[in-house]
């Protein structure tokens, strides 16, 4: 027994040794030098998959960033750093992210590095090979109009000068267990046409390939700025304000201090005219705010106490006093900033075919070539020089470059578009599906409604309209509820002062109770009203009218006499008619799902030409989106805690940039503007990102089918071959491009 025992204990200590030791597995965090494509990424995933020790692995192109947790007991990052760098990508520790974190605890250093300052394109290790092979080249063709012997020599310098970093990352590459790459096509290529004494065209070749992925770095580093440039609208100061003494003799003063070092909680001065440094919430003032880097909202936005500003907004003509309300690493640009760097997280369909299909194709390029340049000769049909001038030809046409870049480029240019315009797309995935829904479902409260209740009609028995108004506000004013915030702000926009109440209380569900002016009354639901005394019948029909278009209505009541009503409505947005006839003109069903009763949510629906399911918990608005789903591809869009199931379970889960946390997080895109016009500027983004992708596909594939004829018929050339790789390259890539400036349609259609 006791032997069991000491067992038993070994075998927990040593599985707390070993979970300790995977607690203590640092995640690192590399700047990588010249990854500008997938292609690029996909060859660090695959080193990362045979690196013994190497977990959690994500590659992101689009920032130069890889983040891997790493085992140093089965792999040192020495080693690690050695063999990105043989692939050709060395790469610099940015943050171990660990200790990073712990740093920040503990106001200690930590192991972090900085990456290098931006080059200046002309100063690239890219920019200085192009120019070198290009003198190379240069040089050569000056040489044979003088003295055609020495010609050669000067050629294949230049092939070797620009083919030999090819030859060391198509090496690595196959010693890492991935020999079909690009490079290994285009050394092969070199090789070969130096081989047969084709040495000008060899050279031609190396740099018109070097052109290409120049070409790349530069969109690459375009994509890159952008994201920059969204980091920049945070202001790297913020004014703290603290307070000294106290009671009347306290006083303020503001200590500027790196805005990433705010804290929640803490109360930040935003002068006029400088840019909010965080998310936060206004305790004092009133401005016109700037939303347009944040939201793209166009127009500024009056705010006031209680309501929400963004970090990177621009504070109009008053100073404002601001509670901050998410620390600088959660504020809205860094969740901007995050889903953008997680652009190829969540591929779609597209995306994921040409990844397989770029797999397969490679390999089947070397075949195909290799049996073009062998076997017509062998049977006669040809000298050995002609049909390995055809092989080597159709190898460099096979790079895949354009092919590979046309899905990547296309979506991440399309996110960067989205978020400057506001919306946020959670990755390739969401972004590709969201095109091609055809029907929305839409919460009401929040979504199609602006979330607040208004006064919308008051109507009074026996008292002056003024007075009725008067006594609700002094019932209502100690009431946190909705409605009575609705009549509270609508008193007050009347110049109404609310009177003293006193003996305050609250009957759950039914009416709020207070003694004003000495007398005591109540602000009620009708039912409440009806069950103190019956309503008269003209009094029972004018309510239920009200309701019947949509409207709550509640009774000011002394004792059991009614002395006037008030209509109360959550209003649809400005822009939700307009929304939903664009949708209908694109083709999308719409409906309203809403767990209000059926005629406020019917009155809504009517007015915004909807059809409507009312009165649902959130398990029926599942069990509705599951039954929606068998014949439609469907998104939903919510704003609430009680939203989040179907958010998830819909095709594209779409939260209202107001709405809670929780939808926020489920969803898989955001609108900032809490405009459902963006619904449909996410739909028309979509389908003109998927758009893109098509031409892109198409153009690669179809000037490939193009030269593949000529080559084989004996037209092409092999530097006209890889100008055919190149040329498409650069064309994929400047369409993709063009994404960045889309802008949405308006209209019905």
């Amino acid at each position: 027994m006791q032997l069991w025992l000491a067992v038993k204990i070994y075998a927990n200590l040593k599985h707390m040794n070993i979970h300790s030791d995977n607690i203590k597995t640092p995640e690192l965090e590399y700047h990588v030098v010249g990854m500008d494509c997938a292609n690029c990424a996909k060859k660090i995933e695959n080193l990362l998959e045979k690196t013994p020790g190497a977990s959690h692995a994500k590659v992101n192109f689009t920032t130069e960033t890889l983040r891997v947790v790493l085992d140093e007991k089965l792999t040192p990052r020495s080693k690690l750093e050695a063999n990105l760098k043989a692939l050709g990508y060395p790469s610099t520790l940015k943050v171990d992210v660990e200790l990073a974190h712990d740093a920040q605890d503990h106001n200690a250093a930590g192991h972090v590095h900085a990456p290098e300052e931006n080059t200046a394109w002309y100063a690239t290790r890219a920019s200085k090979l192009v120019f070198l092979t290009g003198g190379l080249l240069l040089a050569a063709w000056l040489f044979g109009s003088l003295a055609s012997d020495l010609a050669v020599y000067g050629y294949i310098a230049a092939t070797v000068v620009g083919a030999i970093p090819l030859a060391r990352r198509a090496w690595a590459a196959t010693r890492f267990g991935n020999p079909f790459t690009i490079e290994t096509l285009v050394s092969v290529a070199a090789i070969g046409a130096i081989g047969i004494g084709e040495a000008p065209e060899a050279a031609v070749v190396v740099f018109f390939f070097m052109i290409g992925e120049w070409l790349e770095g530069i969109s690459a580093g375009r994509a890159r700025a952008g994201i920059k440039a969204l980091a920049a609208l945070t202001p790297k100061t913020a004014l703290l304000i603290h307070s000294g003494g106290q009671g009347a003799h306290a006083a303020e003063h503001t200590d500027e201090i790196p805005a990433e070092r705010l804290k929640v909680g803490q109360l930040v001065l935003v002068q006029p005219g400088s840019r909010v440094p965080c998310d936060g919430i206004i305790e004092t003032g009133f401005s016109s705010l700037d939303d347009s880097p944040v939201t793209g909202e166009s127009m500024p936005v009056n705010k006031q106490v209680g309501d929400s500003v963004f970090a990177g907004s621009i504070n109009g003509d008053s100073a404002l006093k601001v509670r901050v309300t998410k620390a600088a690493s959660d504020n809205t640009i860094a969740r901007i900033i995050k889903l953008v760097e997680e652009a190829q997280d969540g591929k779609g369909n597209t995306a994921r075919f040409i990844d397989r299909f770029s797999q397969m194709w490679t390999p089947a390029v070397l075949l195909v070539s290799s049996l073009v340049a062998i076997l017509p000769p062998l049977f006669g049909a040809g000298t050995w020089n002609e049909w390995i001038y055809k092989g080597v030809s159709l190898l460099l046409i096979g790079c895949p470059c354009a092919l590979v870049l046309s899905v990547p480029a296309a979506i991440t240019s399309g996110l960067s578009s989205g978020a400057r315009r506001g919306l946020l797309i959670k990755g390739g995935a969401a972004l590709e599906n969201v095109g091609s829904v055809t029907m929305i479902a839409f919460d009401k409260t929040g979504t199609l409604t602006a979330g607040k209740p208004v006064v919308i009609d008051v109507f009074t028995f026996g008292l002056e309209q003024s007075e009725m108004l008067r006594l609700a506000a002094g019932v209502e004013q100690s009431s946190s509820h909705p409605l009575a915030k609705a009549i509270l702000e609508h008193t007050k926009a009347q110049g109404i002062a609310a009177p003293t109440s006193t003996e305050a209380r609250a009957i759950q569900g039914k009416a709020a109770i207070a003694t004003v002016d000495n007398r005591v009354f109540a602000v009620g639901s009708p039912k409440y009203a009806s069950e103190l005394a019956p309503l008269e019948t003209g009094l029972q029909t004018q309510i239920m009218a009200l309701e019947n278009s949509g409207k709550t209505v509640v009774v000011l009541l002394e004792g059991s006499v009614a002395l006037g009503i008030i209509a109360i409505r959550d209003e649809p947005r400005p822009d939700a008619k307009q929304a939903m006839l664009q949708l209908k003109a694109m083709g999308i069903l719409s409906i309203m799902l809403t767990g209000d009763n059926a005629r406020t949510g019917q009155a809504i629906a009517d007015g915004l030409g909807l059809e409507v399911k009312a009165e649902l918990m959130p398990e029926d608005k599942l069990e509705l989106m599951t039954q929606y789903a068998t014949n439609h591809k469907i998104a939903f869009v919510g704003d609430g805690i009680n939203d989040a199931p179907a958010l998830a379970k819909a095709d594209v889960g779409i939260a209202m940039g107001s709405g809670t946390d929780v939808a926020l997080e489920t969803a898989d895109a955001a609108i900032l503007r809490s405009n459902l016009t963006g619904v449909v500027d996410l739909v028309q983004l979509s389908r003109a990102v998927m758009g893109n992708i098509r031409q892109n596909i198409g153009f690669a594939l179809g000037l490939k089918a193009i030269f593949l004829v000529t080559t084989l018929f004996g037209y092409t050339t092999l530097w006209m071959a890889i100008l055919a790789d190149t040329g498409a390259t650069a064309i994929v890539t400047a369409n993709a491009l063009r994404l960045l400036a889309f802008k949405p349609t308006r209209g019905e259609k």
